[in-house]
């Protein structure tokens, strides 16, 4: 599946870097959705998916797609272990033939704010000053204030915003290295899987991905992709 190379190089980026992770292991995966293939409007659809985990992250998720000649996107998503005082990474591309129309970067908070140590990082290094920023939409209030939501302008914007990921994944595997689990019951690890679920919820309030699902398959279909794979609630610990 060929993609954008901005899609192809963050892809690879991630999966590098994926490697190094503490304690990596992949996740099972349904075999029909591993590698998956539909036609919307008279054009193939291809998606792939690619999950793991390791200490501190409960599944990490790299979604590539392409739809015909036309609509790329990129998906990815680090879920932590709610034991774990860690945030959620996430970052999504968006491309066309006309070129990427958005990108999105964060390390969002699970409970209202990041962990001191990674908010203060972020503070201290807040990335490039790209030039055409983004709005948020309406279910975006599960981002962080360092959120990067762009529309790169241009080759190098576009290499910058590889290594703004790269620094968030940097983050992300530092911290999961140095963090120390907290009991399945104490309260702080029952509180971080409260503000994951909503953070799943409120991902899933993203109608569009719903609604391509159900046109390139079906409605049941779509509702098992998005439960189960894309945004599902963490389990209890």
């Amino acid at each position: 599946m060929s993609l954008h190379p901005l899609m192809e190089a963050l892809a690879e980026r991630i999966r590098s870097r994926w490697q190094s992770f503490p304690e990596l292991a992949e996740l099972p995966l349904a075999t029909d959705l591993a590698e998956i293939s539909g036609s919307l409007d008279g054009e193939a659809l291809f998606i792939r998916n690619e999950l793991a985990q390791c200490r501190g992250l409960r599944k990490l998720h790299l979604e590539t797609a392409r739809l015909g000649a036309g609509l790329q996107i990129l998906h990815c998503v680090f879920y932590p272990d709610p034991r774990y005082d860690l945030p959620v990474f996430g970052a999504d591309v968006v491309a066309s033939p006309a070129g990427v129309s958005a990108a999105i970067a964060d390390l969002s908070p699970v409970c209202g704010q990041l962990p001191d140590a990674i908010d203060a990082a972020l503070l201290s290094n807040p990335g490039p000053g790209f030039r055409q920023r983004r709005e948020l939409p309406p279910w975006g209030s599960i981002f962080s204030a360092h959120v990067c939501f762009i529309r790169p302008d241009g080759l190098d914007e576009e290499e910058a915003f590889v290594q703004r990921v790269d620094q968030l994944l940097a983050l992300v595997h530092n911290s999961c290295m140095s963090v120390l689990p907290d009991a399945a019951d104490a309260p702080a690890t029952v509180g971080r899987w409260q503000g994951q679920l909503s953070y799943c919820r409120q991902q899933k309030r993203n109608d569009k991905t719903r609604r391509v699902l159900e046109k390139a398959f079906n409605p049941t279909w779509a509702d098992r992709y998005i439960e189960e794979l894309l945004f599902d609630d963490p389990p209890r610990p």
